[in-house]
């Protein structure tokens, strides 16, 4: 199978009784093996069994490192997009506290076709990357719902070799189908013609 990401050869990596893993040989990216992939309807009903309340002080905290980035680098006038917002928008909820302007897209939960045909001052992706069956299509949308030096901040947890990947938690969700490196994201910058890039632990920033 070819990487979804940047179309390079892969070689299998690891195989379980529930799933299959194949590794890119160009940006090092794991990836779920096609005949593994969850349906549109798996999909749903595993989202559906977060605990995605807004009002939930500890999902809060564990959002407000990245909201904390875009308090940073973003002013209240600013126009964001919370893509992936999933059922509870937790981000959403914490920006417009203090003030900011933002939309919300999600297949499933907010499907409002119309916020994706604006560009925005900045686009917040938490735990949605890993999801992408498509990266390669879903980062050519995502750069282009931007405006020029536009901002795209993601919480992801990428891979490196010091994990265990047989013991590692993240790839226990099913719906959890593409792990990045941080040589995926720099051939995101490149491929996708990014001016920067900025990794932080889980937090990846690109600006356009």
């Amino acid at each position: 199978m070819n990487c979804p990401l940047c179309h390079s050869p892969s070689t299998p990596f690891y195989q379980n009784k529930f799933r299959a893993y194949h590794r890119c040989t160009n940006c090092l990216s794991i990836f779920m093996d096609k005949q593994f992939l969850p349906s549109v309807a798996d999909e749903k009903k595993r989202y559906l069994e977060h605990n995605n309340d807004i009002h939930d002080v500890q999902y809060q905290n564990f959002l407000r490192p990245i909201v904390e980035k875009v308090l940073t680098h973003q002013k209240p006038e600013d126009f964001g997009l919370d893509y992936g917002a999933g059922p509870g928008p937790v981000v959403e909820y914490l920006l417009k506290k203090k003030g900011y302007q933002i939309n919300l897209y999600d297949p499933f939960f907010h499907p409002y076709p119309e916020n994706l045909t604006k560009q925005y001052d900045y686009l917040i992706l938490t735990e949605v990357v890993e999801h992408f069956h498509h990266p390669n299509l879903e980062f050519q949308k995502l750069k282009s719902l931007l405006k020029e030096n536009g901002m795209i901040y993601i919480l992801t947890h990428p891979y490196d070799d010091s994990i265990s990947f047989d013991r590692w938690y993240y790839k226990n969700d099913q719906t959890h189908t593409f792990f990045y490196t941080k040589q995926a994201f720099e051939w995101i910058k490149e491929f996708y013609e990014f001016k920067r890039i900025e990794i932080e632990n889980r937090i990846i920033l690109f600006q356009k």
